[in-house]
């Protein structure tokens, strides 16, 4: 994960944790969005290492994409 995207999700967590509007349930609903979030940006960076070994035309495309 990047570390700007890590920092990012770790202020929400904490955020979350420390809140005193959430219910248990919400903050319980929450974690499991911010983990989903934690996978798929964990997925992308599996998947963009395989493409780099395919090629590394793969990089231009996927910054014309916006996707890095």
């Amino acid at each position: 994960m990047s570390q700007s995207n890590n920092s990012h999700l770790e202020k929400i967590s904490n955020a979350v944790d420390n809140s005193q509007t959430l219910s248990d349930e919400e903050k319980s609903s929450s974690y499991k969005i911010l983990e989903s979030w934690v996978k798929e940006d964990k997925a992308f960076g599996v998947l963009y290492e395989q493409l780099m070994e395919v090629s590394e035309e793969f990089e231009p495309i996927l910054v014309e994409l916006g996707l890095i």
